[in-house]
């Protein structure tokens, strides 16, 4: 799952970053109003955004209200010191999903960003299943055939987003954004290892080769298939 972060406070901004590395996310973090405009208008696939509204350049309302006229609709969670009541609603009219006043516990954090995702994604239970293997967000554990695996958090990463979109031919390179963000220095093969891996320790065909686009986790279809 892929998070961008809009935070001023470099400090914050960091202690969030450290606090969901273990929710297995890829957190991407800006600190200006101006460079948030550019991301959501670019379309990067985001599975949701926590925005604050105190941001130099352009003031997070305003990116937010930018976004939804623009018809992104990603999930968005508003960070804010502004605890006025009339502070929340013109957040929440502008288009918030959620609203969080500072300071907060991380704990609350992290749970109304899991809600969050669950809403927008349409799912009351957070437990995707498909071809026999159950991944939960939530817990971040992921069963086969009743038997607990262990994958790493790029491995994780990957198995959420291909299951959350059985059928959908996934490129590499949108697979990369999903997977690493704007992270330096990534393996030019990076993706096809971890795909590798996936196949060991499922079955073989568990993702598909789309040969010249992408890869592709088939709904559906018996793990024995060829």
């Amino acid at each position: 799952m892929r998070i961008l972060l809009v935070e001023d406070d470099l400090s914050l901004a960091s202690g969030i970053r450290l606090a969901l590395k273990p929710e297995r996310y890829t957190v991407d973090h800006l600190s200006d109003g101006h460079q948030a405009l550019a991301t959501l208008e670019s379309r990067e696939p985001l599975d949701a955004v926590i925005l604050d509204l105190g941001l130099p350049g352009v003031d997070g309302i305003d990116v937010l209200r930018a976004a939804r006229r623009r018809q992104n609709h990603v999930p968005v969670l508003v960070l804010t010191a502004r605890d006025a009541v009339e502070d929340r609603i013109t957040g929440l009219d502008a288009g918030a999903d959620d609203y969080l006043i500072k300071p907060f516990e991380v704990a609350e954090l992290k749970a109304r960003l899991r809600a969050l995702l669950r809403r927008s994604a349409g799912k009351g239970v957070s437990v995707l299943t498909c071809r026999g293997i159950e991944l939960s967000p939530d817990t971040l554990q992921v069963a086969y055939q009743a038997q607990t695996m262990a994958l790493s958090r790029r491995e994780f990463t990957l198995l959420y987003e291909m299951m959350s979109h059985p059928g959908r031919v996934f490129t590499r390179e949108t697979l990369t954004q999903l997977v690493y963000g704007w992270e330096d220095e990534v393996e030019s093969n990076a993706i096809e290892v971890h795909i590798h891996h996936l196949r060991k320790k499922f079955f073989p065909t568990l993702i598909r080769t789309v040969r010249g686009i992408g890869y592709v986790l088939d709904a559906d279809t018996p793990a024995s298939t060829p």
